[in-house]
């Protein structure tokens, strides 16, 4: 498919020199997604295949990645693999299957949301801004960190979590997270013990009010058990989760062996 591009327009709602690069190789879809993303005030260019979008993203160094999973040439999980290696940015990824453990490959390649085709354009554009408050806050924070006296880290039983730095250790260990990963460690980890709703969460974490994307915290509470362990995020039914510290001293070794909960 050949590049699509959208120059950016005054709308409202959007942020001065912001990119988008849109990796989907239905044109019919591509096309929509430039139309409604560059209404927003942000630069869009489209590509068509895998190899293309890892090319694009070194060429454009965009500030977002729309990305779908089923892409000829390369699949949309290696190209999120390559982009990352390359440079961290935040990927929203599409899926054509409902299925959750294309969900959980997905995060774990990098990427920081996902959508199920078929999917609104009101809630691609919100996913889409949210990612970028996102991104926003960490810059501010990492700002704000060098130029003044950072937060403290976080110490709750063996994990500590550095916001300054955003890094999390689990005893001696680092743990390597998504920054959406640990933007919802963090929300946890401030009030430990106490059940945050999935409504919450969603709200603070990804900005979006809409119950139809409560799926999507689910999904990266998997994500966050597989990387730190079972024991730490207790899962209140019908209501949210509940970050629960273990009494071990950091420094202690993580128990292995124990199996991921079923469900989130």
């Amino acid at each position: 498919m050949a590049n699509v591009s959208g120059g950016p327009t005054t709308a409202a709602g959007g942020a001065a020199g912001t990119t988008v690069l849109v990796v989907e190789d239905e044109p019919a879809i591509a096309q929509a997604i430039v139309h409604r993303l560059s209404a927003e005030g942000w630069t869009v260019e489209a590509v068509g295949d895998g190899l293309a979008g890892v090319s694009a993203a070194s060429r454009l160094r965009p500030d977002v990645v729309v990305l779908d999973v089923m892409l000829p040439g390369i699949d949309g999980l290696e190209v999120c693999r390559r982009i990352q290696a390359e440079r961290p940015v935040p990927v929203l990824m599409l899926t054509a299957r409902d299925d959750e453990t294309d969900m959980l490959i997905g995060l774990g390649v990098g990427a920081d949301d996902y959508m199920t085709k078929p999917f609104s354009m009101r809630e691609l554009v919100a996913r889409t801004k949210a990612l970028l408050r996102r991104t926003e806050r960490a810059t501010r924070a990492a700002e704000m960190a060098s130029a003044e006296q950072p937060d403290p880290p976080l110490v709750l039983g063996d994990v500590t979590v550095d916001r300054a730095q955003r890094r999390v250790l689990r005893g001696d260990s680092e743990v390597h997270l998504t920054p959406t990963e640990f933007d919802l460690l963090l929300a946890l980890a401030a009030t430990p013990r106490t059940v945050l709703t999935r409504e919450r969460l969603l709200a603070e974490v990804w900005d979006w009010v809409d119950a139809s994307g409560t799926r999507t915290v689910d999904s990266h509470i998997k994500a966050l058990r597989r990387k730190l362990g079972p024991d730490l995020i207790r899962t209140v039914h019908g209501v949210g989760y509940a970050f629960e510290p273990s009494d071990a001293t950091p420094g202690a070794d993580r128990p292995s062996g124990a199996s991921i909960p079923e469900g989130a």
